[in-house]
C-alpha cells in the first residue's frame, strides 16, 4: 500500500515536486512525465500536489485494490472507516466488516422488548439456526440470557435487561 510520508518525502527530494517523483511512485507515470518535462507545471502543479497529497495516495490505493485481488484499502466515509477489497466475485467495493452476533442479538432483543428466537437471530446475522442457537446459549451459559417457555408452549431466549414484563411467558 502506498504511503503519505513516503509520498511527501518523494515530492520534497524531486525538488519540491518538481520532477515528479512522487507521481511516479502512486502510478501516475503520463502525469510523472509531464511533471519531469515542465518543471511540475512550472511549480502550479507541484503546489497543487503538496495540499492534495494525501488524497492522491488514497485514491492510488484504492485503484491498487480494484486491480489486486489481494489487496485491501481501509477508507474514511463519513467518519466511519470501511474496507475497500475486491471480493469473490472479483468486483471491488466497498465490504462492511460482519457485525458481531452479540450485538445483532442485542439490537433485536431491544426492538422485541427483551424477547428473542434462534431463527430471528440467524436471519438477522446471516448464519444457520444452530450457530444462532450456540449463540443464545452462550449468552445463557454467561447469565446474560434466559432460555424461558412462552404460554403457547415455544422455547424463546430472553434478556431480563431489556425486557417490559414478564407477561407473555411462563415460569
Amino acid at each position: 500500500m502506498y504511503n503519505v510520508g513516503i509520498a511527501y518525502i518523494l515530492w520534497l527530494f524531486s525538488g519540491c515536486g518538481a520532477l515528479g517523483f512522487h507521481r511516479f511512485y502512486l502510478g501516475k507515470i503520463p502525469t510523472g512525465v509531464l511533471w519531469f518535462l515542465t518543471g511540475g507545471l512550472a511549480m502550479v502543479g507541484s503546489i497543487y500536489d503538496f495540499f492534495t497529497l494525501p488524497n492522491q495516495v488514497r485514491e492510488a490505493n484504492i485503484r491498487k485494490a480494484i486491480f489486486d485481488r489481494t489487496a485491501s484499502v481501509n477508507i474514511n466515509i463519513n467518519g466511519k472507516e470501511q474496507s475497500w477489497r475486491n471480493v469473490s466475485d472479483g468486483q471491488a467495493r466497498i465490504v462492511r466488516d460482519k457485525e458481531p452476533v452479540e450485538r445483532i442479538i442485542l439490537r433485536i432483543a431491544k426492538a422485541n422488548k427483551g424477547i428473542l428466537t434462534a431463527s430471528e437471530v440467524a436471519l438477522s446475522a446471516n448464519i444457520t439456526i444452530e450457530e444462532a442457537k450456540k449463540d443464545l446459549d452462550a449468552l445463557v451459559s454467561k447469565g446474560f440470557a434466559e432460555l424461558r417457555v412462552r404460554q403457547s408452549g415455544s422455547l424463546v431466549y430472553t434478556i431480563p435487561d431489556l425486557m417490559d414484563s414478564d407477561e407473555p411467558l411462563v415460569d
